[in-house]
C-alpha cells in the first residue's frame, strides 16, 4: 500500500495597521490537480498517494476576520480527518497571518493538525521567508522550508523542497526535526531584498549549509514588520537529522544576520513624494510603497495620483482600488472621485473622464493625460502580463506608477529611473514610527 500524504493550507500576510479586515471572498481556493501542481513535486513518481485537500490564499491585507479564520480552519481540519489514515501532511503556509484573539494562527493550526494525525505522521511545512515562525511551529513540524528569494521567484521550488524532504523521510524511514534560533531584527522586505547586499550573500550561503552532515535544509526568516505582534521576529530555521548539527547551523545563520543588520538598506533609490516631484520630466518607475497591497496595504490611497494630476504630468497609474468608482463608471459616469474608498485614508482625487474602457474587473480611465487603472477589487499590477491583459503598452507611458515596495522582477527590467516613494499607508517604510506595543523587546531597529 503506498504512503498517503495530504496537502493543504492557508496563506496570507496581514498588516495590523490595515483597517480593512479580510473576508472569505478575499481568498482564492485551489483544489484537486491545481493544488498538486502548486506543490511542484510528483509524489506519485515516488510511490506516494498525494491527497489534495484545499489551499486558500489572498492578496495580503488587513487582519483575517476571526469568524473567517475559524471557518477556514474548521473546514481544513475536517478535510484532514476525512483523509485519514495518513503517513504525511504537507502544509503550504505563509507564516504572517494575523487574526484577532489568536496570537499564532499558523502555530495553532499546525498543532491541531498534529492532534488529528498523531505522533507517527510526518508533517512538512513550506513558508514565505517573511513569515513569523514561533517555537510552537518548529516544535510541531518535522520538516521546514522557506523561500530563498525576495522578490519571490522560487515559490514552486520551495514547496518542492519540502515535498522532497517529506518523501525522503517516508521512503527512507527517517524522522527529521526542526531547529530555530530567533534573531532580534525586524525590517521590511525592501530593506532585505535578496537582490542586494547583505541578503544576496546570506541567502546564497544557505545551500552550503544544506550540505552539512546531519542537515537537510537551512532557512533565514526575515519576518514581517507591519504586524505589531508578540511573534514578530526574524529567525534562523533548520531541518535536520542531527539536532546538534541543526542547532549549530541555525546559530551560525542567526549570527550572520545579526552581524549584517547595519547593512540592511533599501534595495533601490528611495525618497519622499515631495522630493520626486521635480523629477517628473523624465522617464520613471515610481513605487507607491506605503500603500502596496502585496505587502498588506489597502491599495486605495491617492497621494501620488494627486501629485501627478497637479503637475499635469502624463503617466500610467496602475492602479488603485475603488469599487464604488468602478460601479459609477459602469453606469457611464463622466466624473468620479477616487482615494481612500476602502478606509486606507489619504486625499480624494476627482477625475474627469475623457475615455473609459473595461477589462478584467478594471476600468481604464483616460483623464487629462493620465491613464488611471481603477480596480473593482484590491490587487497589484506587477507583471507584464497584468498590463498586457488590460491592453496597456508600457512603452506608451514614460512614467509608470505602481503600488509596490521593491519592484517585481518584470518591472525591474524597465530601462528607466526607478524610485521607491516613501509614502504613507498601512505598510509605511518608516517602520520605527509605527505603533509598537506588542513586538518582542529589544529588537533592532526599534530599540
Amino acid at each position: 500500500m503506498p504512503y498517503r500524504v495530504a496537502l493543504g493550507g492557508l496563506h496570507t500576510e496581514c498588516s495590523t495597521y490595515n483597517p480593512l479586515f479580510q473576508q472569505r471572498a478575499d481568498f482564492r481556493r485551489l483544489e484537486g490537480q491545481a493544488l498538486l501542481d502548486k506543490a511542484g513535486f510528483d509524489y506519485g513518481a515516488h510511490g506516494i498517494a498525494a491527497i489534495p485537500l484545499f489551499h486558500e490564499s489572498s492578496v495580503p491585507g488587513g487582519p483575517v476576520a476571526r469568524d473567517v479564520f475559524d471557518a477556514q480552519a474548521a473546514e481544513l481540519l475536517q478535510a484532514l480527518r476525512d483523509a485519514l489514515p495518513l503517513d504525511g501532511v504537507h502544509l503550504l503556509l505563509h507564516g504572517a497571518m494575523f487574526v484577532p484573539g489568536v496570537i499564532d494562527p499558523e502555530g495553532w493550526l499546525i498543532t491541531q493538525v498534529r492532534d488529528i494525525v498523531g505522533p507517527g505522521c510526518v508533517i512538512a511545512g513550506s513558508f514565505d521567508l517573511h513569515g513569523q515562525i514561533t517555537q510552537d511551529i518548529t516544535d510541531t513540524l518535522d520538516i521546514f522550508a522557506a523561500y530563498r528569494t525576495a522578490p519571490h521567484i522560487d515559490v514552486t521550488e520551495t514547496h518542492a523542497r519540502a515535498a522532497a524532504m517529506l518523501t525522503r523521510a517516508l521512503t527512507k524511514g527517517l524522522r527529521p526535526q526542526v531547529a530555530r534560533v530567533p534573531v532580534p531584527v525586524l525590517v521590511s522586505g525592501e530593506m532585505s531584498s535578496t537582490f542586494v547586499a547583505p541578503c544576496d550573500r546570506l541567502y546564497a550561503s544557505l545551500p552550503q549549509f544544506d550540505r552539512r552532515a546531519g542537515v537537510w535544509d537551512a532557512n533565514l526568516m526575515i519576518g514581517y514588520v507591519w504586524a505589531d505582534s508578540p511573534r514578530a521576529t526574524a529567525a534562523a530555521v533548520v531541518t535536520c537529522l542531527d539536532p546538534a548539527a541543526g542547532a549549530q547551523v541555525a546559530q551560525e545563520i542567526a549570527d550572520s544576520y545579526w552581524q549584517a543588520r547595519h547593512e540592511l538598506v533599501f534595495d533601490m533609490q528611495a525618497m519622499p513624494l515631495a522630493d520626486a516631484q521635480p523629477l517628473l520630466d523624465q522617464p520613471l518607475v515610481l513605487a507607491d510603497s506605503g500603500d502596496n497591497p502585496t505587502g498588506g496595504g489597502v491599495g486605495d490611497r491617492a497621494e501620488v495620483l494627486a501629485a501627478l494630476q497637479q503637475s499635469g504630468t502624463k503617466a500610467l497609474f496602475a492602479g488603485i482600488a475603488g469599487p464604488k468608482a468602478y460601479a459609477e463608471l459602469e453606469q457611464g459616469a463622466k466624473t468620479v472621485t477616487i482615494g481612500g474608498e476602502l478606509g486606507g485614508g489619504g486625499p480624494k482625487v476627482v477625475l474627469d473622464v475623457d475615455q473609459c474602457r473595461f477589462a478584467h474587473d478594471c476600468a481604464i480611465v483616460e483623464s487629462a493625460g493620465l491613464t488611471v487603472v481603477i480596480s473593482k477589487y484590491r490587487r497589484p499590477f506587477h507583471n507584464f502580463s497584468d498590463f498586457k491583459a488590460l491592453g496597456l503598452s508600457l512603452s506608451d507611458h514614460p512614467i509608470l506608477v505602481v503600488k509596490s515596495g521593491y519592484l517585481s522582477p518584470d518591472i525591474r527590467t524597465l530601462d528607466r529611473r526607478q524610485i521607491m516613494l516613501l509614502t504613507d499607508g498601512a505598510v509605511n517604510q518608516d517602520i520605527t514610527r509605527q505603533q509598537n506595543l506588542n513586538r518582542p523587546r529589544p529588537c533592532f531597529p526599534f530599540q
